[in-house]
């Protein structure tokens, strides 16, 4: 496996982050959302290649693979370690890809480091601009819906994790968008998640407000938000985003799940695809 240091931790332990490197051509960097790892883009890592791009995809801190250091759950360090990947690898004019508690990192990203090796950005189904509502932020998810999710996890975290699923890819009792497998595959990733990784993470996408780092970005953006996501909801994230990041591109998925990177995986493809080698996608009209 292959690993890149971002950093030590309190102890003075390096922090290591698993990745994986595809192809070769343009680079695109996949950041991943929680509670998973980046295996998560299992299809887009098998099909981007194919269309002349190199995909780097890294596992964050304290999930999957990667080291599960007791802190550094915040989005500042978060941040860095997205700048570790890009600067070991050397990457240049890359179209960083954030999928939810991702998109945070590109938007913080981009505003700590001032967008450097960045050429594109995409957010999919991300947390961004700011999911707590506040009162400067009246549109946002009542505290109460996080606080019970955090209850959950303490209580009985892997019976949270496998119920947090079903939402996340859209199954109910009359709709079932993915297999049993699938479920089962994406439980098996959020276990290898640290208790402390989990509930760490799911603060910071909770309590972080990204709307001024969204205003720094001025490179190319693509939003991209299934209009049936219940994880993420479309009218407190993607719908918001033009806001804050008036020159992005916007396409909604009809009926779309929050894990749409399985649901839609065709159709996201494509979309990555274009975005990344011409920057244009569909004339940024609704699916």
């Amino acid at each position: 496996m292959s690993y890149i240091k971002a950093g030590q931790d309190a102890n003075g332990n390096d922090i290591k982050l698993h990745y994986t490197d595809q192809g070769t051509g343009q680079p695109v960097v996949l950041i991943h959302g929680w509670p998973q790892n980046h295996e998560a883009w299992n299809y887009q890592l098998g099909e981007l290649p194919k269309h002349g791009l190199r995909v780097v995809a890294y596992t964050r801190r304290g999930f999957g693979n990667s080291s599960k250091p007791f802190e550094g759950y915040d989005y500042d360090t978060l941040a860095d370690d997205l700048k570790a990947v890009l600067d070991e690898l050397d990457l240049q004019n890359v179209t960083l890809v954030g999928f939810s508690m991702g998109g945070g990192e590109v938007a913080r990203y981009m505003s700590r480091h001032g967008g450097a090796r960045v050429a594109k950005v995409v957010f999919v189904s991300a947390v961004t601009p700011y999911l707590l509502k506040t009162d400067d932020n009246p549109d946002g998810v009542d505290k109460s819906v996080f606080e019970d999710m955090t209850k959950q996890m303490k209580d009985d975290r892997f019976g949270f994790l496998q119920s947090f699923g079903k939402d996340f890819y859209g199954v109910s009792a009359i709709s079932h968008p993915v297999s049993q497998a699938v479920l089962d595959w994406s439980f098996g990733m959020a276990t290898l998640g640290s208790q402390q990784a989990t509930l760490g993470c799911a603060k910071a996408f909770a309590e972080t407000d990204f709307r001024r780092d969204l205003e720094t970005i001025s490179v190319p953006a693509l939003v991209i938000h299934g209009d049936d996501d219940k994880t993420v909801p479309i009218k407190n994230s993607g719908d918001r985003m033009n806001q804050h990041l008036k020159h992005a591109t916007y396409i909604t998925y009809d009926g779309a799940p929050h894990g749409l990177f399985i649901t839609e995986k065709d159709k996201l493809n494509r979309d990555l695809v274009d975005f990344a080698i011409s920057g244009n996608v569909r004339s940024g009209e609704n699916s």
